[in-house]
């Protein structure tokens, strides 16, 4: 029904311009003669008036389907600019020369100056006709916004093109209920100016008078091509004033003409880290998978799945997934099935501390490349159940690194964490003798082992974002353990390009870092969280330091003092140099760590501190 609506309309606005049109045409004619002839209709030659007569119906039909041709009868003029105003020009110039090739091809008389004169009248009309209706639609648009009293006051941020994108259709359509009030621009030379009618009234330090001075409610980032690090600058800044906050995702809407308000989206987490995405071209570094079989252990959880998200589009031969956990393997597996029903995908249900199922896998599908991403990974949770931790963590990489050895895999990649450095709890140190484990079987086999070292990843599950979102829901209170509390963030599809390219840079024994950027506070994590909610710090929903948790550090290192970097073609990936260690005596100690956990030993502790010297222990 709404379309039959808008169909109709549009049809009455043609036949309108038609209508416009034609009267448009005659009347230039006669005004061209009326002008030629001094403004005394009385002294214009009867033989001119018969000629326009006479070639009125032939002048009508090509001039009309001259503008037809130039979509002046298909255009929204309501989005009028420069380039209806040039199809104008166009058309009009066009039919003009037309109606003078034609007149004189049906020895129709007319003066000289006619042709010229005609043209200019009926450019005037033409652009007087389609202009008038968007004046008219202006001149509404700006009586309903000046007198609705709902309409939010907007702030834009950015005065260039994408900025003046959306100030237009902020003008041009009443529905979306916001006046656009002011523009904030740091190019001194645009201060004072105007843009699509709307003042820039100065740089990002002037945002928070602005904001006052205007009565801003809410505040558009519009500045797709600014770097990470200008756009959490300028959210820092708009965060005290209470403002919600939308933003222009990227580059590409402005690329594709496609900048719109319906492209805005609220201020995520991720823009706060104050630096870029790492790029890495998956097409370049993800040749040593291609028709290769690739094994994934853990590829339910949130890195597994994702490194199987990856691999599913470059020309995996075989792609194995292994979990504990039904629901999490069911899941990638039902979406990559969808995603790709070409793949040839294999979902096992498997613990990688069963030494038989792992090497039964290991010798049916006989993989090529392992990512082993299957981990417990809680800190507080490990703490509780140590012996779990090492049994998991420390003996299920051991079983499975050792399989993949036994079986000729190529290249077995550990995904490890930041905490394995001169850790303080249970799941760093085991997350530290993993990397050990893979360093000293390197040593024995031909396959290459390499560790893959990260931060905190937003968004994972069980990581500090969902818990926080989740306490914002139920109304509070956001509970962090420490106001000085501070770490590293990378995004998921970050942690698996890391993962995957050091599979590409692999030699054996490597243990590959993230450079990360800067380290972010949890405390403004958590108060951005509740703002970007709609809710006030302190009065809406509180914030509550708990205290540390058991083997909680106040800020986590990325690399060991003793390892050193090196360098590599990507310069946001380093490798740190594998500590010498007596495989021997490690390899000892193992075997009675192992001996240790199955007992359950209250004991396991210290003999992790033995064999990881860096670990600090809690007090008991």
């Amino acid at each position: 029904m709404k379309r039959t609506e808008k169909n109709t309309q549009w049809h009455m606005r043609v036949i309108l311009l038609l209508a416009g049109d034609i009267i448009a045409i005659m009347l230039s004619s006669f005004l061209a003669l009326w002008l030629r002839f001094e403004l005394v209709f009385a002294d214009i030659d009867r033989i001119f008036l018969e000629s326009i007569y006479q070639y009125a119906g032939i002048n009508i039909i090509c001039t009309i389907a001259i503008f037809y041709a130039f979509h002046l009868y298909t255009s929204l003029w309501k989005y009028a600019s420069v380039n209806e105003l040039v199809n104008i020009t166009l058309a009009v110039v066009i039919s003009g020369i037309v109606n003078a090739v034609g007149m004189r091809a049906f020895q129709n008389p007319v003066p000289r100056s006619y042709d010229i004169l005609y043209t200019m009248f009926l450019l005037a009309m033409m652009i007087g006709i389609r202009f008038f209706y968007r004046f008219v639609r202006f001149m509404k648009t700006e009586y309903f916004i000046r007198n609705r009293k709902e309409m939010s006051n907007v702030m834009v941020i950015g005065a260039g093109d994408a900025g003046a994108a959306i100030v237009k259709e902020l003008r041009l359509n009443e529905t979306l209920k916001r006046r656009v009030c002011c523009m904030i621009d740091d190019d001194p030379a645009k201060k004072g100016k105007y843009v699509q009618g709307c003042l820039v009234v100065g740089g990002k330090k002037d945002i928070i008078s602005a904001v006052e001075r205007y009565g801003i409610t809410k505040i558009i980032i519009a500045m797709p091509s600014a770097p990470k690090s200008t756009i959490k600058e300028i959210v820092d800044l708009c965060q005290h004033t209470e403002c919600k906050i939308r933003i222009l995702p990227g580059m590409y809407q402005l690329v594709s003409g496609e900048v719109s308000v319906s492209q805005l989206r609220d201020v995520e987490i991720g823009d706060l880290l104050g630096r870029e995405q790492i790029k890495v071209n998956l097409n370049e570094i993800l040749g040593y998978v291609q028709n290769k079989v690739v094994l994934v252990t853990g590829g339910g959880g949130s890195i597994g799945s994702e490194i199987c998200r990856q691999l599913a589009g470059h020309g995996v031969k075989q792609l194995i997934i292994v979990d504990i956990y039904e629901n999490n393997i069911y899941e990638i597996q039902q979406e990559l099935k969808r995603k790709y029903p070409e793949l040839d995908l294999v979902a096992l249900i498997a613990s990688v501390r069963n030494t038989h199922r792992i090497n039964e896998i290991m010798d049916k599908y006989r993989p090529n490349v392992v990512y082993h991403a299957a981990a417990h990974k809680h800190v507080p949770l490990m703490e509780d159940n140590p012996n779990e931790a090492i049994k998991n963590n420390v003996f299920g990489t051991y079983k499975t690194a050792s399989a993949a050895g036994k079986h000729g895999v190529e290249r077995f990649v550990l995904i490890s964490t930041d905490k394995a450095v001169n850790p303080t709890n249970i799941m760093g140190a085991s997350k530290r003798m993993c990397e050990m484990i893979v360093q000293t079987l390197d040593k024995f086999y031909p396959t290459e082992f390499v560790a893959v070292r990260f931060g905190n990843v937003l968004g994972s599950n069980g990581s500090v974002i969902p818990l926080f979102k989740k306490q914002i829901a139920e109304g509070g209170p956001v509970t962090v353990t420490h106001p000085d509390i501070i770490r590293y963030f990378m995004t998921i599809p970050e942690a698996v390009s890391l993962v995957l390219q050091a599979g590409a840079y692999a030699k054996g024994g490597e243990i590959f870092v993230l450079d990360m950027g800067e380290p972010v506070k949890i405390a403004d994590l958590a108060k951005n969280l509740i703002r970007f909610s709609g809710f006030k710090v302190g009065e809406d929903i509180e914030i509550k330091y708990t205290g540390l948790r058991p083997g909680e550090k106040l800020y986590e290192e990325l690399l060991m003092d003793e390892e050193g970097l090196q360098a590599t073609d990507n310069n946001l990936i380093h490798i740190g140099k594998p500590i010498d260690m007596n495989e021997a005596v490690f390899m000892r100690q193992l075997k009675e760590l192992k001996a240790a956990s199955d007992k359950d030993s209250e004991l396991i502790r210290q003999m992790v501190k033995e064999m990881v010297p860096t670990y600090v222990m809690k007090e008991e």
